[in-house]
C-alpha cells in the first residue's frame, strides 16, 4: 500500500478498502523504522495524526469526502501549522510554535487531508543539498552518502522513500525541482502568485513558491487543485480562476513545439545527465511533439543575479529573529546590542549568516545602484528572454540539475561551486514562471530529472506533457530497493 499514487490511495480509501486509520498507522510506522537514517522529518505529528484520519473515516464514511480526504501527507517545516513546533531547520526558531496556520497547509486541512509531520530543510531554506540544517543533514534514499538535495530535501526524501505518498514544498531558486531530480519524483513549481505565501516563512518575497511533491504528474494535480487560488491575505497571490488541474492530463501532445535552450547543453553538463535528457526528447518526439533548438541568451548570468536579489531579500526578511519576540533568545544579555548580536550570532547558520551579509552590503549606500539595481535590470532581461522563447515554442526542456546527486560534504566547504548546482532552475524564479522536474531515467544508478517550463500560469499544459510522458515510461515508479 505505501507504494501507491495519491489517485490509487483515494480510490482505496472511497472504495472501503483501507481506512484512513490503517493507512496512516502505516505510514507512521514507516517514518518510525527509516527517519532515523534519513533525517528526513523534524516534528511527527503522530496523535494529531490518527485524530485528523478518524474524522477523515467519518467524512468518507458519510460520503461528503474531498479527493484527499484521508490521504496521508507531509509539509515542509517553513509553513505554519497552528500549534506545531514551526522550525525552517533554524536553531532560531527551534523553540517556536505557530499560533496560526498557513494558508497552503489550511486547505490540505480542509480536503482532509492527514498531517503526517514537518520535514527537515535547509535553514530558511538556503541551500541545495540539505546539509545546512541545524538539525544535521538529510540523506538521499537511492544513495545515503549522497545529498537528496534542498532546500526542500526532507520532504523530497520523505516521498522518494515512501514514508508519504506526498508532501509540500517551497521553491526559490529550484529547491522543489532540484531535490525531485535528485531523488527520481515530480516536483512542480507554480507560477508566481498561484499559491498563497500567507503563513509561509519568508526567504525572498519575490521568487519563493510553494509546490507539490509527489510520485507522478496526476498525483501533482491532485495536489494543485487544493493549494492553488487566489487568497486576500498574501498580497502576491493572483486573483485568477484556477482550473481543475487533473481536466486534461489525458489530452494528445501530437504538434507540442518543444524549445532546447543550447545554453542548457554546454559545458558543466555531465555527460550521463545530457545522455538521459537527450533519450526523454526523443520520447516526446516519439509522442508527437515537435523539438527546436532555442537560445536564452542571459542564461549565465541568472545565478549572479540570483545571488545579489535573493540574498537582500533575506537580509530584509530574516531582520524580525532578533531574540525579542520570539524564536532564539541569548542567556543574559548585557544590554541591546548584546541581545541582538548574540541572539542572532548563535541562532543563525553560516549560510543564513552569509547571505545575509551580502544582501546587506548590496543594500547599503553606495552599493545598491551598482550590484542590487543593476540586478534587477538584467532580471527583466531574463524575463524577457523567456517571453521570446514562448512566441516560438509551447514548452522548453532541458536538464534540471547539472549533475547527479552529489556526496555528503563534497561541496560544503565551496559555496559558489553548491550555488552552481541551480544553475538550471534558477532563470525560472526570477521571471516567475512555472517549472516541473519529472523522473527521466538514471545515470550511474542515480536518478536523473528532465525539467519542463511553461508560459505563465499554464501548469495544466505542464501536468499534461508530463502526465503523457509517465504513461509512455515508468521511470516515476521506481522505488530505492531499501525502501520497497
Amino acid at each position: 500500500m505505501h507504494t501507491k499514487t495519491i489517485s490509487q490511495l483515494s480510490a482505496a480509501l472511497r472504495s472501503g478498502e483501507v481506512s484512513s486509520v490503517e493507512l496512516t498507522t502505516l505510514f507512521l510506522e514507516r517514518i518510525k523504522q527509516h527517519n532515523p537514517a534519513l533525517n528526513c522529518f523534524i516534528s511527527v505529528t503522530e496523535a494529531q495524526a490518527l485524530e485528523a484520519a478518524a474524522a477523515a473515516d467519518q467524512r468518507l464514511k458519510a460520503g461528503n469526502a474531498a479527493p484527499l480526504t484521508g490521504v496521508p501527507i507531509a509539509h515542509k517545516d517553513i509553513f505554519c501549522t497552528e500549534g506545531v513546533k514551526t522550525t525552517c531547520a533554524s536553531k532560531m526558531l527551534d523553540n517556536f510554535i505557530a499560533p496560526y496556520e498557513s494558508t497552503c497547509t489550511a486547505r490540505f486541512r480542509d480536503a482532509g487531508a492527514v498531517m503526517l509531520g514537518k520535514t527537515n530543510m535547509d535553514e530558511f531554506a538556503m541551500g541545495s543539498s540539505n546539509e545546512t540544517s541545524y538539525y544535521g543533514a538529510v540523506k538521499n534514499p537511492w544513495d545515503q552518502a549522497r545529498v537528496p538535495g534542498g532546500s526542500s530535501g526532507g520532504s523530497v526524501s520523505a516521498v522518494a522513500a515512501r514514508l508519504a505518498p506526498a508532501a509540500t514544498g517551497t521553491d526559490t531558486g529550484g529547491s522543489i525541482r532540484q531535490p525531485a531530480a535528485l531523488c527520481g519524483l515530480t516536483g512542480l513549481k507554480p507560477t508566481y502568485g498561484r499559491v498563497s505565501r500567507f503563513g509561509m516563512i519568508a526567504f525572498a518575497s519575490s521568487l519563493d513558491q510553494a509546490g507539490p511533491i509527489t510520485y507522478s504528474a496526476e498525483d501533482a494535480a491532485l495536489m494543485m487543485n487544493v493549494m492553488a487560488g487566489f487568497d486576500e491575505r498574501d498580497s502576491t497571490s493572483v486573483e485568477r480562476d484556477v482550473p481543475d488541474y487533473s481536466a486534461n492530463l489525458d489530452n494528445g501532445i501530437e504538434g507540442l513545439k518543444i524549445g532546447l535552450p543550447k545554453e542548457y547543453f554546454g559545458e558543466g553538463l555531465d555527460d550521463g545527465v545530457a545522455r538521459v535528457v537527450a533519450a526523454a526528447v526523443k520520447e516526446y518526439e516519439a509522442l508527437g511533439a515537435v523539438v527546436k533548438e532555442i537560445s536564452l541568451p542571459n542564461t549565465a548570468l541568472a545565478v549572479p543575479t540570483y545571488y545579489v536579489v535573493a540574498p537582500a531579500e533575506c537580509s530584509t526578511n530574516l531582520s524580525r529573529f532578533d531574540g525579542v519576540r520570539f524564536g532564539h533568545r541569548c542567556d543574559d544579555p548585557k544590554d541591546l546590542f548584546d541581545l541582538y548580536t548574540r541572539s542572532r550570532g548563535e541562532g543563525f547558520g553560516a549560510e543564513v549568516k552569509r547571505r545575509i551579509m551580502i544582501g546587506t552590503y548590496v543594500l547599503s549606500a553606495g552599493y545598491y545602484d551598482a550590484y542590487y539595481l543593476k540586478a534587477q535590470k538584467i532580471r527583466r532581461l531574463i524575463s524577457e528572454d523567456f517571453r521570446a522563447a514562448f512566441e516560438e515554442v509551447d514548452v522548453i526542456m532541458g536538464p534540471t540539475a547539472p549533475s547527479t546527486a552529489f556526496k555528503l560534504g563534497e561541496k560544503a566547504d565551496d559555496p559558489v561551486t553548491m550555488y552552481l548546482s541551480d544553475i538550471y532552475t534558477i532563470a525560472v524564479n526570477m521571471a516567475g514562471l512555472p517549472a516541473a522536474s519529472i523522473p527521466a531515467g538514471f545515470a550511474d544508478g542515480l536518478p536523473v530529472g528532465l525539467q519542463v517550463i511553461g508560459n505563465y500560469f499554464d501548469e495544466s499544459r505542464l501536468l499534461n506533457v508530463a502526465h503523457k510522458y509517465q504513461q509512455a515510461t515508468d521511470w516515476h515508479l521506481q522505488v530505492p530497493k531499501e525502501f520497497q
